[in-house]
């Protein structure tokens, strides 16, 4: 929690000429603190870990400035994690977050946590971003203030994360039509 407050309040420099579609990387190391009673990091504090990495991120793209400025912030909408290595006591690892593609109102991401070659874990998160008075921002919106030369439309989505954002009903729904179904009669 003291990384993350830390990484609110003095995030790191902008990395010149970085895109929103390029990867952002966040070394990091295991502490005592961060290990269950197992003696390896808690499955929660990888959670944390990845939301140090996404402040690095936005903080990468100058983003700690700008949404300030427009007093927009991000909320996780849901987050999915596949463990396959356990990170241990003084471990050194680095977590690298990527944008994979965004809808109308989500942003969906890609957090791999790697140790060398390792791959130890790998993070999907559906994200949105809020206006203080609670107002959602379309993501669109978002992309543009974020990346100057940010593509106009997504990248496809991979078919796996389409998938995932539906069955937790995060991915973004076209309004439902008004008026009676083409091929039906309204009753008087």
């Amino acid at each position: 929690m003291l990384q993350l407050a830390w990484k609110t309040f003095r995030p790191r420099k902008p990395v010149p000429g970085m895109g929103v579609l390029d990867p952002s990387v966040t070394e990091m190391r295991v502490h005592p603190g961060d290990l269950d009673v197992l003696l390896h990091v808690n499955n929660g504090v990888y959670l944390q870990m990845a939301d140090v990495a996404r402040w690095n991120f936005v903080a990468d793209l100058d983003g700690s400035t700008r949404l300030g400025d427009r007093r927009w912030y991000p909320v996780v909408a849901a987050s999915t994690v596949k463990y396959r290595r356990s990170l241990q006591l003084w471990d050194r690892f680095r977590i690298t977050t990527r944008v994979l593609g965004w809808d109308e109102r989500i942003v969906y991401l890609e957090q791999v946590f790697t140790r060398g070659d390792d791959v130890c874990a790998t993070a999907w998160l559906a994200g949105r971003f809020l206006s203080k008075d609670g107002s959602r921002i379309p993501m669109p919106d978002v992309i543009a203030l974020l990346g100057q030369d940010a593509p106009p439309a997504s990248p496809p989505l991979p078919a796996e994360v389409t998938a995932w954002a539906r069955s937790l009903d995060v991915a973004h729904r076209s309004p439902a039509p008004t008026g009676p179904t083409p091929g039906t009669t309204s009753l008087p």
